[in-house]
């Protein structure tokens, strides 16, 4: 990954992550990894009633040459993701039982300003 990846990637979720506070969302973690798979913010809904735990893949771009945000959302990323979560869930008991896979697709522009931010819930459905 080139280092320019990684910056865009980190402001892309320092973006998403500003976005779901102000909607309410609980930040319990960020960059939660293991050996297969991470994810990139863990959040608790409190919207919802019971508070739901929400894993959050965050996929930012620079542009659309590579693609929207979102359509890097694999199926097998897909899998990855869920199971790190189900993973994450079981060894944080405490947490919230209720989850939810949502993705934050993120465009920023040349001087690292947000251009679009598109917030998707549930996408493991």
């Amino acid at each position: 990954m080139r280092p320019s990846t990684l910056i865009s990637g980190k402001i892309g979720e320092d973006y998403a992550a500003s976005y779901l506070e102000k909607k309410g969302y609980g930040i319990v973690e960020r960059n939660f990894r293991i050996r297969n798979g991470e994810i990139d913010i863990v959040a608790i809904d409190q919207s919802e009633k019971p508070p739901t735990l929400v894993f959050v893949e965050v996929k930012t771009r620079e542009g659309n040459a590579f693609g929207a945000p979102l359509e890097a959302i694999t199926y097998y990323k897909l899998k990855f993701l869920i199971r790190t979560a189900t993973f994450y869930s079981v060894t944080h008991s405490w947490l919230p039982k209720g989850l939810r896979i949502d993705a934050v697709a993120v465009s920023i522009g040349p001087n690292a300003e947000l251009l679009d931010l598109e917030h998707v819930k549930n996408i493991s459905q």
